[in-house]
């Protein structure tokens, strides 16, 4: 995909080329970039022009279609014979009637000469302006041009007939397939988006095909633009085997699910159980209905996977616990031994979800070596933080302890509250880890409520020592407000208390 902000760039630099009267070398930078150049080009102009107060020092063609006088858009349309048809395409969503109806006139002839290579190169600036007051205009011509519904811009010999509707025969249903596969390969996303809709409305790819560039696309919208497709010829020629294993292999998860779901009408209920597992809770829910409308029972489909060692897998862990009962966080308990750590994360999280969670068996997994246990388990026991010693996780923080538990317990203690996390939120203001630094700082700058501090304990003169020693994170009224709502006097909170 294009960087837009490396295009605007280009634009703005362009500008800035045409102020030093070098123009050939600003339109030879806007004809290198893409559509975000052009926009942005025009908007410098503009406001570049508007600043001035008088003309720019150019006289070209580019700088006077853009213009804040829309007397000076309108002659620059009618007096060149080939004006750059990016800017003919801006001036199409013009907010000034006459420019409008003569930029869309002019267009026309430009689309005329060579329609296929036109649309190519303006389709992204087209789909870029539709956002405009005025810009559906060139949208809706590029879609009907491109849909067979008509083929190039209305009659420009005959400038007294309004420019709305398209001549007929100018693009032959050859061309317009061409123009299609090429804006489907493009880096430019809504440009992708706008061909696979209309490639998928048009009913003339099969079904595998659909299905193949289902599974083969990168872009989320794109690839359920193929997928709603190939699932509807399914629907309406019946069930292909070899699409549906190939919606099965998409990348992403809504493609999957469609392959799910297709299963049933193919016959092919019983796939199902290989999916209970699949990485994406969307494509898990699907095959659990899937198992239902087969009359088996998932629960019991899932714990067959979870018995079996050689399928034991995180996603096989969190998809039996999406439909676990409470009476199945025995089973979870026991995975918390597992070899694996994201086996043992998943477990964690499974008992989550049961509301099954047991502080005294969890709290050992803090020290687990796998980062996403520590994680699981800060997570699971955030609820019950009170619960925990303060002075136990304040030996966590220690700067000799693994980071990833360093941060859990840190986490637990900000959930804990009270002197032991802020004494922890001052001292890992020193500490050689940013990330921690960043989050303890955040913590403390969100000490100032509207309705005063909360958890700390008042007139502490740990506190007050603690909060002297915040200066850098706040101001001084912040930490004086804060050492009067706790009722700290002045001699303890070297800011001044109330």
């Amino acid at each position: 995909m294009w960087d837009l902000r490396r295009d605007a760039q280009r634009g703005r630099a362009a500008v800035a080329v045409l102020l030093r009267r070098n123009s050939d070398l600003a339109v030879r930078i806007l004809f290198r970039s893409g559509p975000e150049a052009w926009i942005a080009f025009d908007k410098d102009v503009r406001r570049d022009r508007s600043r001035l107060g008088g003309a720019l020092p150019s006289n070209r063609i580019e700088a006077r279609l853009c213009d804040p006088d829309g007397r000076i858009r309108e002659s620059a349309l009618s007096a060149w014979r080939r004006p750059p048809p990016q800017l003919v395409v801006i001036r199409c969503a013009d907010w000034v009637p006459a420019v409008r109806g003569r930029a869309r006139r002019v267009l026309g002839r430009i689309v005329a000469l060579d329609p296929v290579d036109t649309l190519i190169t303006l389709a992204p600036l087209i789909l870029r302006l539709g956002r405009r007051e005025h810009g559906a205009w060139a949208v809706d011509q590029l879609e009907a041009a491109l849909s067979g519904r008509y083929s190039s811009l209305a009659a420009w010999w005959r400038p007294g007939r309004p420019s709305t509707t398209w001549s007929q025969n100018s693009l032959t249903d050859e061309q317009r397939d061409f123009v299609l596969d090429l804006l489907r390969l493009r880096a430019d996303l809504p440009a992708r988006r706008f061909a696979a809709r209309l490639t998928s409305e048009t009913g003339r790819t099969g079904v595998r095909e659909l299905a193949a560039r289902a599974r083969d696309e990168r872009d989320p919208v794109t690839s359920r633009i193929w997928t709603d497709a190939a699932l509807a010829a399914m629907a309406a020629d019946g069930p292909d085997g070899a699409a549906i294993d190939d919606l099965l292999a998409g990348h992403h998860p809504l493609v999957r699910a469609g392959g799910v779901t297709a299963l049933r009408r193919a016959g092919r209920s019983a796939e199902a159980v290989n999916h209970l597992a699949d990485r994406s809770g969307t494509v898990r829910a699907c095959a659990r209905w899937l198992v239902r409308q087969g009359g088996d029972d998932p629960n019991a489909v899932a714990r067959a996977l979870l018995e079996d060692p050689a399928r034991v897998t995180p996603y096989a862990v969190t998809g039996f616990a999406e439909c676990a009962r409470p009476a199945d966080a025995t089973l979870l308990r026991a995975l918390l031994e597992h070899p694996a750590g994201a086996v043992r994360a998943a477990a964690v999280g499974g008992l989550r979800l049961l509301d099954a969670t047991d502080h005294e068996l969890l709290r050992p997994l803090l020290d687990d070596p796998s980062p996403a246990v520590a994680r699981e388990v800060s997570l699971s026991l955030r609820s019950e933080a009170g619960r925990l010693p303060a002075d136990w996780l304040l030996a966590r923080t220690a700067p000799g302890r693994p980071l990833h538990t360093r941060r859990a317990a840190y986490r637990l203690l900000y959930a804990q509250g009270g002197v032991a996390w802020l004494r922890a939120a001052v001292e890992l203001q020193s500490d050689g880890d940013p990330g921690l630094r960043r989050l303890a700082a955040q913590h403390i700058q969100g000490l100032w409520p509207t309705y005063g501090p909360k958890s700390l304990p008042a007139r502490d003169p740990e506190v007050g020592a603690l909060l002297d020693r915040c200066t850098g994170l706040a101001s001084d009224y912040a930490i004086r407000w804060m050492c009067s709502q706790l009722a700290i006097p002045r001699a303890e909170c070297g800011m001044g208390g109330y």
